[in-house]
């Protein structure tokens, strides 16, 4: 299998029983070694106080979009910790996008910077996540074109 093919068979392994993300209506937009696109439409049960998504559902976007990229590879990579930046507000129709892109992959660590921005092109977070591979633990088992599956 290719690299892109491990990656789009791990996407449909996670996302097969990845509750949290399809509770909050996220779609994966695109997946490939390392990086990884996500989207979800702001709605009314995410606003806060203020009328505005609530800080949480941003991060959720970000850090769903971060666990597809690091896993891209199929080998079971956790976060060892992340940051947050929220630039500007979202609101209640806004359709944000996050954007995965591998920074660093050294031995078991990596680094991970997502953008989320909405439908204007409009910054509205950054985030940076640090991962930790575990070695010899694949996400999903892979069959090649030529191995049965079963």
């Amino acid at each position: 299998m290719t690299s892109q093919e491990i990656a789009e068979a791990v996407r449909d392994g996670m996302f097969a029983n990845d509750r949290a993300s399809k509770a909050l209506g996220m779609d994966v937009l695109a997946i490939g070694p390392g990086s990884a696109t996500l989207a979800m439409t702001v709605t009314e049960h995410m606003l806060n106080g203020f009328d505005i998504c609530h800080g949480g559902m941003v991060t959720a976007l970000a850090d769903s979009t971060f666990a597809f990229a690091c896993n891209s590879y199929n080998e079971l990579t956790v976060a060892s910790g992340f940051s947050i930046d929220i630039v500007a507000p979202s609101r209640l129709g806004d359709r944000l996008k996050a954007v995965a892109k591998e920074t660093s992959l050294a031995g078991r660590t990596g680094v991970y910077d997502i953008t989320i921005t909405n439908q204007a092109d409009e910054l509205i977070a950054v985030f940076r996540g640090r991962s930790y591979r575990i070695k010899g633990k694949p996400v999903v088992a892979l069959h090649g074109p030529s191995e049965p599956e079963g």
